[in-house]
């Protein structure tokens, strides 16, 4: 490392022109990420992708669908009100890619006296009718007393991109000059202030056009226009002010050549160290085979890797630049040397190490409780901000044309194949046992299916009546069977509990000995997603956690402190989880009640259970150090706290800042994102690394460093 710095100071302006040249070629791609992302991420190659594909391609259903939503004001006389309607599909005919139209005077129950709706027919991939759905928009204008939307998956997806990209730059116009403050009482001028959010710019620019290329490969959902900069800029700055930090130290008593070495040596072997860290976090993702965890994972660990380059590389090559005008343009000066209140608190730690351990856990455990209560699902419709215009109308959709018991959320079409063609005598009796089969089932409301709609229940006569040429139940033959196959549609009772719904789906999608069945729907997606989350993440969970604790057991040559670490990271992240779900769920601090976004407790954990070992990083290696120098565990414990407190502290409030201020957003999981990890952070820099951890340090004494009988003898660097 030393030898880097000093190659790093030789070559400067080169490594400097390296990095303008990386920045140019990745920051064009950066502006073109928002056109790859689509969807909310939750792709997953199970049955239910299976049984849609089924109904698309055999049943003749259309790849993608719009609605567009028709309402007038009481005053509109008829004649006006169908013209409208009339004119407005006619309109949308001449929009580019719309395949077909269905119009509210075609079917019954499209039409109401205020309100009614149509729906456009797409061959395209709802990600493939982007800048139809804008020309739509151009097409579809309201009138006086007369107004149109659009809803839809497509629609809302489209939105949830707009929106979030609306989210970062507000997220942003938040964050950054809070963390500018934060960075100019740490540092005091404003050019070693300024360096961390230009090295942060440039992280997040370099990385998202890396994840740019990735969409050649993947599927990327639009949550990674949030996620990467969220992680990005939060950790860079972390970084970099570690890096200055210790720069700054080097400064006062070596020549600019010696202190960007000896920088890099301590602080850039520290930020590997800690971005090895989050790396591994962020790896436990890959487990899930889920489009969303794959993408965070692979745009996280590639920030991570960026923000540790940037850090090691550019980062030095710009202080060997600045050299001792890092000092320049000091707005306020800072004493370094001061104990401040830091010290006193720890102080006051060190002399009642119980009875602190015992209040942090009551506020621990006290934080956890409403863990119990939490209720996670899939992000939907709830994810996209209230005020806009897909998300309100497909709401009054809903409200006046969906019935209760016939919605999205309770259907669930079953597809039944049997051998031979699904019209054959054998086919058709195995079909019918199957679905009165279903319809005893009493968390069944309703089942449609080809024998319903045509009120014919005797298979012979069924078979005989569809056989016959222009048969009147041709259309419903036509729209319920397709070759070996044949289509269910199952409504399950309104207000079944997730979980009850979830158990349904899972025991009808087996094959019977007669016939092969799959199932679809929202159910059987969300049952899908849920047992591949509680299948998957115990693996990842487990990596992260043995990891960690042989990394922090070959660093301090102790089996106790990486234990340590370890319990007190989980139990800081249920505290965070359980205040989550008190905000959110219950509706506490204004937030209106929502339940919790699927990803958030796997993401938070996989992302901060890495940032915390940075602070844990921090503070136990210079507390080892003195110990070694000392063999006293007290003064050791003592001194470290005191010197590590403002950096730790520092670093914590601009990581809260950064993802803080992602709360003051509209898309919900990224709201919910924000919050926890700012209050993960928060939780573990104040009461875990200021008061539990020197009091456990203060409570084990010399226990904390047994290694099975090795004795320490040589001191391990300080990141400070």
């Amino acid at each position: 490392m030393n030898k880097l710095g000093r190659f790093i100071f030789k070559y400067r302006k080169t490594v400097i022109f390296i990095w303008l040249a990386i920045i140019a070629f990745f920051g064009f791609f950066a502006m073109k990420l928002p056109s790859v992302l689509s969807g909310n991420g939750f792709e997953f190659n199970g049955e239910y992708k299976k049984t849609r594909q089924i109904i698309d391609t055999q049943f003749n259903e259309p790849k993608t669908t719009i609605i567009v939503l028709f309402e007038k004001e009481a005053d509109i006389n008829q004649q006006a009100w169908e013209k409208f309607i009339k004119d407005s599909l006619d309109n949308a005919k001449d929009v580019d890619n719309v395949n077909g139209i269905i119009s509210p005077f075609e079917q019954e129950g499209m039409l109401k006296d205020r309100t009614a709706y149509g729906v456009l027919t797409f061959e395209k991939e709802p990600d493939q009718i982007g800048e139809t759905i804008d020309g739509l928009r151009e097409a579809l204008q309201d009138k006086k007393g007369l107004k149109v939307s659009i809803t839809g998956e497509p629609v809302i997806v489209k939105d949830l991109n707009q929106a979030s990209q609306e989210d970062l730059a507000k997220a942003e116009m938040i964050g950054l000059p809070i963390a500018m403050i934060v960075l100019v009482l740490a540092f005091g001028s404003l050019v070693a202030s300024g360096i961390p959010l230009l090295i942060g710019v440039v992280t997040i620019l370099t990385t998202m056009g890396v994840v740019y290329f990735f969409s050649y490969s993947f599927d990327l959902t639009i949550f990674i226009l949030n996620i990467v900069p969220m992680i990005g800029l939060a950790l860079s700055i972390d970084f970099a002010l570690l890096f200055i930090n210790r720069f700054k130290e080097e400064m006062n008593n070596k020549p600019v050549g010696e202190a960007v070495a000896a920088t890099v040596e301590t602080a850039g072997r520290s930020i590997i160290f800690s971005a090895l860290c989050v790396f591994i976090g962020l790896l436990g993702l890959m487990f899930i085979q889920i489009d969303i965890f794959q993408n965070v994972a692979l745009g996280g660990m590639t920030v991570v890797f960026i923000s540790a380059v940037s850090a090691i590389t550019f980062l030095p090559a710009l202080l060997s630049l600045i050299g001792k005008n890092i000092h320049a343009f000091t707005v306020i000066k800072v004493n370094s040397d001061k104990p401040g209140a830091w010290s006193r608190f720890a102080h006051f730690v060190m002399k009642r190490p119980a009875a602190m351990a015992i209040i942090a856990l009551i506020f621990l455990v006290t934080g956890l409780i409403p863990v119990k209560d939490m209720n996670m699902t899939v992000p939907g419709i709830d994810a996209l901000p209230p005020s806009y215009s897909s998300r309100i109308a497909y709401e009054k959709f809903e409200e006046e044309f969906v019935d209760r018991d016939k919605n999205n959320d309770n259907k669930v079409p079953v597809i039944i194949q049997t051998d031979g063609d699904a019209l054959g005598e054998a086919a058709l009796e195995t079909a019918q046992i199957i679905i009165k089969d279903i319809q005893e089932d009493n968390r069944v409301h309703s089942v449609e299916s080809v024998f319903s709609v045509t009120g014919m229940d005797d298979t012979a006569s069924f078979r005989q009546a569809a056989l016959v040429p222009d048969s009147p139940i041709g259309p419903a033959v036509e729209h319920f069977i397709s070759g070996d196959k044949m289509l269910v549609n199952v409504y399950l009772t309104a207000g079944l509990s997730a979980e009850k719904k979830h158990d349904w789906v899972r025991s009808r999608a087996v094959d019977r000995e007669e016939a092969a069945i799959f199932v679809g729907g929202n159910a059987k997606f969300e049952q899908e997603i849920f047992d591949e989350i509680f299948k998957k993440a115990p693996k990842g969970l487990a990596l992260i956690l043995i990891s960690t604790f042989l990394i922090l057991m070959a660093a301090f040559k102790s089996v106790l402190i990486p234990l340590k670490a370890i319990l007190m990271n989980i139990m800081s992240l249920s505290a965070t989880f359980g205040i989550v779900v008190w905000v959110f769920q219950k509706g506490h601090l204004g937030a209106d009640p929502s339940s919790i976004a699927l990803i958030l407790p796997v993401f938070v954990f996989s992302l901060v259970f890495g940032l915390s070992m940075d602070y844990e990083v921090f503070l136990i290696s210079r507390i080892h150090e003195v110990y070694l120098e000392t063999r006293n565990n007290h003064y050791a414990t003592l001194n470290g706290l005191i010197s590590t407190s403002k950096i730790i502290t520092s670093a914590a409030a601009i990581m809260i800042v950064v993802t803080g201020a992602f709360a003051f957003t509209g898309v919900m999981p990224v709201k919910q994102m924000g919050v926890g990890i700012a209050l993960a952070i928060f939780i573990d820099a104040t009461i875990i690394r200021m008061v539990l951890v020197p009091s456990l340090m203060k409570l084990l004494g010399d226990c904390n460093w047994w290694f099975f009988g090795i004795k320490q003898s040589s001191p391990l660097k300080s990141e400070k």
